[in-house]
């Protein structure tokens, strides 16, 4: 749109308006990112007052976070910014303001979503990854569970798990560390919005029959360690296997060896997987003393096999312990010992 356009839509502010800084720390986006996003695309405030700052108004914010939303999810910058000034002006979006290199022609005024990135394209898990991670730095929660459920949806649980999710979470865990304590509340928003939608994938895939029905297989017992509290790799290895219909049953973090130890001998499952995090969870005494955990009446009785999953486990094996090194390959060694029981 033209700048005098821009500018005829729009009071001043109330309070003088919000700074670049604040507008920058509310976005999740850096100062400099707004002063590009000004200088090529015409995404700069309505007003600026001669010999101050620039000031941003609530309709200048509304478009910058179009911007951001429509970038996290893969959209050409370019692209985006002509559908963030539609915002403004529906009809004249076409013209933009100087120095911008929009040319869009006019479309009605109903909002159009962000273009999808089409699956198993050479750069799409890339551009995913850092859709995710940009709407999780801006604590942006409805763009974060879209692109989840939208990642889940076209990629599979797995691939989204093992390509998008941990590679994600690595890198914002990572941020936290260089920044000390900045990004704690990035973290905790995407750990749980990942939680959510993986429990979301679970309960939309419930056991195909009872475990009581005549022909059902036992269930397989899903459980972190004593003291372990991550337990996200294990609900990702519980949507998974309901996807695929297998039975089983998850118990969550941190699950005392007692209630391991009934749970194994009241289900008699034929798979326990144990999750450890961290080398101080893991219990090699533990996994030996479920492996051992027997049930059935006498002369048929049963016993399980143990899993080791997760990091953990980087020590000494555990005789007859399968030890897989993804969510994939977790699935694969489960439908193996299924397959031979």
């Amino acid at each position: 749109m033209s700048e005098g356009k821009h500018r005829e839509r729009d009071d001043r502010p109330a309070g003088g308006g919000v700074t670049t800084g604040e507008l920058a720390r509310r976005l999740g986006v850096s100062p400099t990112t707004l002063r590009t996003w000004d200088r090529r695309y015409g995404l700069g405030p309505a007003r600026r007052d001669p010999g101050h700052h620039r000031r941003w108004s609530e309709r200048d914010i509304a478009v910058l976070a179009e911007m951001g939303r429509l970038t996290s999810a893969g959209v050409p910058p370019a692209e985006a910014a002509g559908e963030a000034l539609k915002l403004l002006d529906p009809g004249t979006a076409a013209e933009s303001a100087p120095g911008s290199v929009i040319r869009t022609a006019p479309v009605p005024r109903a909002r159009r979503s962000a273009r999808p990135v089409p699956p198993h394209a050479p750069d799409a898990l890339v551009r995913r990854r850092k859709g995710l991670s940009r709407a999780a730095v801006r604590l942006d929660a409805p763009t974060m569970q879209e692109l989840l459920a939208d990642v889940v949806e076209s990629e599979g649980l797995v691939t989204a798990w093992q390509e998008v999710m941990v590679p994600t979470l690595h890198a914002v865990g990572r941020k936290w560390e260089e920044a000390g304590d900045r990004y704690v509340e990035v973290e905790h928003l995407l750990s749980w919005h990942i939680s959510r939608t993986l429990h979301r994938c679970a309960t939309e895939a419930e056991d195909p029959a009872p475990s009581s029905a005549p022909g059902a297989r036992a269930p397989l017992v899903l459980a972190c360690v004593p003291g372990e509290q991550h337990c996200l790799p294990l609900e990702a290895l519980s949507a998974a296997l309901g996807e695929l219909g297998i039975p089983q049953r998850m118990f969550g973090a941190a699950v005392p060896v007692e209630a391991v130890s009934a749970a194994v001998r009241r289900t008699g499952p034929p798979v326990v997987v144990l999750w450890a995090q961290a080398r101080s969870t893991a219990s090699v005494p533990l996994a030996r003393h479920i492996a051992d955990t027997r049930w059935g009446v006498r002369g048929a009785r049963g016993r399980p096999v143990v899993m080791l999953a997760g990091p953990g486990w980087a020590g000494p094996a555990v005789r007859g312990a399968l030890r897989p090194g993804s969510l994939r390959e977790a699935l694969s060694q489960i439908g193996r010992v299924r397959a031979s029981a």
